[in-house]
């Protein structure tokens, strides 16, 4: 089932890997080398480039990763997969 991310962007939420709240991990260097490969990469889809992200979303379909900047908060992309899901 697809699970709607913000903008015009949906995406089937069986290819999320992970749900990241911006503000709680990019105080790690890790992620911010990981956000930065990605962006490098060509994996980053920004879904609104008018609001400053609050979540990022990492997507693998076919072996490729996709990195998914949205300006909703990691709860409501989770209470949309509960949605989704029928819990």
């Amino acid at each position: 089932m697809y699970i709607h991310l913000g903008g015009n962007i949906s995406i089937d939420n069986k290819y999320i890997v992970a749900c990241f709240d911006i503000d709680k991990t990019t105080i790690s260097k890790a992620t911010r080398k990981f956000l930065k490969k990605a962006e490098e990469n060509h994996e980053t889809v920004y879904i609104n480039m008018n609001e400053l992200p609050k979540s990022f979303i990492l997507t693998n379909k076919n072996g490729k990763n996709k990195v998914y900047l949205s300006n909703l908060n990691v709860q409501t992309i989770i209470k949309r997969n509960k949605l989704v899901e029928g819990e």
